[in-house]
C-alpha cells in the first residue's frame, strides 16, 4: 500500500521560510516523477512543483518560481519542498504524490503564512 506522510508545516510570518518533507512508503520514488500540491481555503488542489525521476528536472507553477525548491533524497525515499519568501497566499495544506497516476492522498501538512 502506497502512503505519503507530509511534515514540516506550521505558522510563519510573511517573508519566512519552511522546509516540507514527504516520506513515501510502498513505492520507490527514484523511479517516479514526484510532485508537491497545495489546497488553499475554499480552493481546489493545485500542482506546485514536480521533479523528474531520471535527471531531476524541476518545474514550478508561476506563483512560486524563484521562491520554492523541490528536491529528492532517493536513499531516504523522501521528497522535500524548501519554501522561502513566503506570502499569505501560500497558506494551504500541502501534499505530495506521484505526478503520473497519483495514489491516495496523505494527510498533508498545514502551512499558514500570517503576521
Amino acid at each position: 500500500q502506497v502512503q505519503f506522510v507530509e511534515s514540516g508545516g506550521g505558522l510563519v510570518q510573511p517573508g519566512g521560510s519552511l522546509r516540507l518533507s514527504c516520506a513515501a512508503s510502498g513505492l520507490t520514488i527514484s523511479s517516479r516523477t514526484m510532485s508537491w500540491y497545495r489546497q488553499g481555503p475554499g480552493k481546489e488542489r493545485d500542482l506546485v512543483a514536480r521533479i523528474t525521476s531520471s535527471n531531476g528536472i524541476t518545474v514550478y507553477t508561476d506563483s512560486v518560481k524563484g521562491r520554492f525548491t523541490i528536491s529528492r533524497d532517493n536513499a531516504k525515499n523522501t521528497v522535500y519542498l524548501q519554501m522561502n519568501s513566503l506570502k499569505p497566499e501560500d497558506t494551504a495544506v500541502y501534499y505530495c504524490n506521484t505526478f503520473f497516476s497519483p495514489h491516495s492522498w496523505g494527510q498533508g501538512t498545514q502551512v499558514t503564512v500570517s503576521s
